[in-house]
């Protein structure tokens, strides 16, 4: 998942904002905890599908939900209370029930890389969870030029 070694095409525009470590997100070595990023990278996706109209009741009238099939995490650097962060998450590709969202975030002061991951969400029935095609008035709210 080294995406300093070679630029990739993007389903999605990136969606970004910042904010800032609070107390809570401190685990007991002092820095952020390690499930705080999880929970970081599942908001940002929220804020992302809201942002273009995608959030989760227009996905139920879509017909669908989307669940998490796997989560990666690489940390690179820790962070700390009272640090500023920017997250960056877009869709890298969709496919027929899947869509990989990618995620970075960024320590702003200094704007070095504290951790990247991805997820795979699968676009699924809300009543029984089988995997279901992704409807292409989804798919669209995603879609636009990559930066």
């Amino acid at each position: 998942m080294d995406s300093s070694s070679k630029k990739t095409a993007r389903f999605s525009p990136i969606y970004r904002y910042e904010f800032e470590v609070r107390p809570g997100d401190i685990d007991h070595n002092g820095h952020v905890g390690n499930l705080r990023y999880l929970e970081w990278m599942l908001e940002a996706a929220q804020r992302h599908s809201e942002a273009v109209g995608c959030d989760f009741d227009s996905c139920r009238e879509y017909g669908g939900t989307w669940v998490a099939k796997s989560h990666h995490i690489e940390y690179r650097r820790p962070a700390f209370e009272g640090e500023v962060l920017e997250m960056e998450t877009w869709l890298e590709r969709v496919e027929r029930v899947i869509a990989l969202r990618r995620y970075r975030i960024v320590r702003v002061g200094d704007e070095v890389l504290l951790a990247e991951g991805e997820t795979e969400w699968v676009w699924s029935d809300p009543a029984g969870g089988r995997p279901r095609r992704i409807p292409a008035e989804v798919a669209e709210k995603f879609e636009g030029p990559g930066e």
